[in-house]
């Protein structure tokens, strides 16, 4: 016998409210061990990145987190602010003409060019 359309949205909200049960004694459980390792470690608001409030309940897997007023998370990484100004490396190897490279990244083609024609990078060297 084949089931109707309201039998089966009664199961999933059967299911729907199984599963909350579930997801409460989980993030209890996982609460308690964060909680617990928390104290283990004297951690506080701001080694975990926090703005000093515990922030509200994560939603359940698979569903997007609702759109908040509070402060965006910090993340760690690279940050999007302003690079800073980079000084450029000291020249350590120098030509007739005075074009020199400091020894980091790729060779330029001049010096490239000058050791395929047979010179040797010690005669670039600049000394110290």
């Amino acid at each position: 016998m084949s089931r109707t359309y309201s039998q089966v949205m009664k199961q999933i909200d059967a299911l729907k409210v199984e599963a909350e049960k579930l997801r409460r004694v989980e993030s209890n459980g996982v609460v308690a061990r964060i909680r617990e390792a928390i104290g283990f470690y004297g951690l506080t608001a701001a080694d975990l990145g926090l703005s000093g409030a515990l922030p509200k309940a994560a939603a359940p897997a698979g569903v997007a987190p609702a759109a908040s007023t509070d402060k965006p998370i910090k993340r760690k990484g690279k940050r999007k602010g302003p690079a800073k100004a980079k000084t450029p490396p000291v020249p350590k190897f120098r030509d007739e003409e005075g074009r020199t490279w400091g020894g980091i990244g790729k060779r330029p083609d001049w010096l490239r060019a000058a050791l395929a024609n047979g010179k040797t990078l010690q005669e670039f060297l600049i000394k110290t």
